[in-house]
């Protein structure tokens, strides 16, 4: 845990860097889900709400790298990206399962940001 709290700026860099790679959905919805799910959707709709998805993402790892520099909003900005990459996660295992092979690097990547920012949380809080 001292670890990660000691390096949070550089795992900052790096989970916000993979996070921003969703820019893909934004400008190129149908080969990000493609890449991501193995599946398209069609349609009007369906460009509009993956394009706000991957500029949400893209956001979300914007503030990662962000909080990199700024430690007064780091506990925010990895509260907030944790719980978002947790309830994807949940929710591509519980009703995604369809999807998970292809999304299954996202899968363990989130994962993994999840637990490390979690362990974060709990080693910075004795320092608050």
């Amino acid at each position: 845990m001292s670890f990660i709290v000691a390096h949070i700026k550089w795992i900052l860099l790096v989970c916000g860097l993979l996070t921003c790679s969703m820019l893909l959905a934004l400008l190129a919805p149908g080969l990000a889900l493609q890449n991501t799910f193995g599946a398209s959707l069609e349609g009007p709709l369906a460009e509009v709400v993956v394009r706000s998805w991957g500029s949400l993402i893209t956001l979300m790892g914007s503030l990662l790298i962000y909080a990199a520099y700024h430690p007064v909003h780091r506990r925010l900005v990895v509260t907030v990206s944790a719980l978002g990459k947790l309830i994807f996660v949940i929710l591509l295992l519980s009703i995604g399962s369809a999807y998970l092979d292809k999304a299954m690097l996202t899968v363990v990547a989130d994962s993994i940001m999840v637990v490390v920012f979690a362990l974060y949380l709990l080693g910075s809080s004795s320092k608050s």
